[in-house]
C-alpha cells in the first residue's frame, strides 16, 4: 500500500493535533500540507515499521520542531478562558507531549517515538504541562474518599498544584452537605464508601444540581462501566501513581471551561 494511501485515514486527527499547536485552522493546516511535502520529497522519512499513525505523527513534530519560532513559549496575557488559551499557556514542548497523551491518545511509548525522546523525558513532560495548567488557574476540590492515609495523599498531591481542597467527606451525606456549603470545580470521588454509601450516587446527586468535571478514584472501575451518567471522562485506578494523579486533575481542568482563573481563588 502506497504511504498516501496509509497515511490518509489519520489525516483529519493531524489536522486537529496541528490546530492545536500553531493556534489556528490555517496554520495548523500550512504544517499539515509541510509535513506531506516533506513525504513526497523523501519517502523514508516515514518509518514503514512503525504503527502508521505514529510514523506520521513522527514526521509531523520532526518538522514542527525544525523550526525555532515553534520552540519560542507563548505568553499568555490573559487569564484562559478557552481551551485554545490554555494551550498557548502551556510551553511547547510539554503542550506538545500533553496534547499527544491526553487529546490523540498514544502510548507512553507511541509519544516517546513521536517526539524522539525517552519515556522518561515524556513524563516530565507531560507533568511540566500540569505545571503549566496549575499557574493558569486554580480551582477548590472536594475529595469523597473514606480512606484517611488515601485522603490526606491525594490533598497533598491536589495542593502541591495549587488548588485549595475545601473539604474532605468520607459518606454520601457528607458529600453532599460539603458540596452544598462550597460548590467545588473539581471533585475527586471514590465510589465505595465508609457507611456502605456510595460516592457514585453522591455525585450523581451532586450533578443535578451544578456541573463540575469529575475524578473517579476506585478500586472497581468495572462498577463505572454501567452507561449510566456520570460518564466516567476521568477515572484513576487504585493503587494509583501520583504522577497518574497529577495528569487526570490537570487533564480534567483543561478541558473544563469553567475552571477559574487563579487570581480569583480566595485564600
Amino acid at each position: 500500500m502506497s504511504i498516501s494511501k496509509t497515511i490518509a485515514p489519520h489525516l483529519p486527527y493531524l489536522r486537529r493535533f496541528a490546530r492545536a499547536l500553531a493556534g489556528s485552522q490555517n496554520a495548523g493546516d500550512s504544517y499539515v500540507v509541510a509535513a506531506l511535502e516533506v513525504l513526497v520529497e523523501d519517502p523514508s522519512q516515514f518509518q514503514a515499521e512503525l504503527d502508521p499513525r505514529v510514523a506520521l505523527y513522527r514526521v509531523f513534530t520532526g518538522l514542527f520542531n525544525s523550526l525555532e519560532v515553534n520552540l519560542r513559549p507563548n505568553a499568555a496575557s490573559t487569564p484562559a478562558a478557552t481551551v485554545d488559551q490554555r494551550l498557548e499557556a502551556i510551553t511547547p514542548l510539554p503542550r506538545q507531549a500533553f496534547l499527544l497523551r491526553s487529546v490523540e491518545g498514544f502510548s507512553l511509548a507511541e509519544t516517546a517515538s513521536i517526539l524522539d525522546i525517552d519515556d522518561h523525558d515524556v513524563e516530565d513532560l507531560v507533568d511540566q504541562a500540569g505545571r503549566d495548567i496549575s499557574e493558569q488557574m486554580a480551582t477548590q476540590v472536594l475529595i469523597i474518599e473514606d480512606e484517611p492515609m488515601i485522603a490526606m495523599d491525594l490533598r497533598s498531591i491536589v495542593e502541591g498544584l495549587g488548588h485549595q481542597v475545601t473539604a474532605v467527606a468520607r459518606t454520601h451525606g457528607d458529600a453532599l452537605a460539603a458540596a452544598k456549603r462550597s460548590k467545588p470545580g473539581l471533585v475527586l470521588a471514590d465510589i465505595q464508601l465508609a457507611d456502605g454509601s456510595s460516592g457514585l450516587e453522591a455525585v450523581n446527586e451532586m450533578l443535578e444540581g451544578f456541573s463540575v468535571p469529575v475524578v473517579f478514584i476506585t478500586a472497581y472501575p468495572d462498577r463505572l462501566l454501567t452507561g449510566e451518567r456520570p460518564e466516567p471522562a476521568f477515572l484513576i485506578t487504585k493503587p494509583y501513581q501520583p504522577d497518574t494523579v497529577k495528569a487526570i486533575v490537570s487533564q480534567a481542568l483543561f478541558f473544563d471551561r469553567r475552571a477559574h482563573p487563579r487570581n480569583r481563588l480566595s485564600a
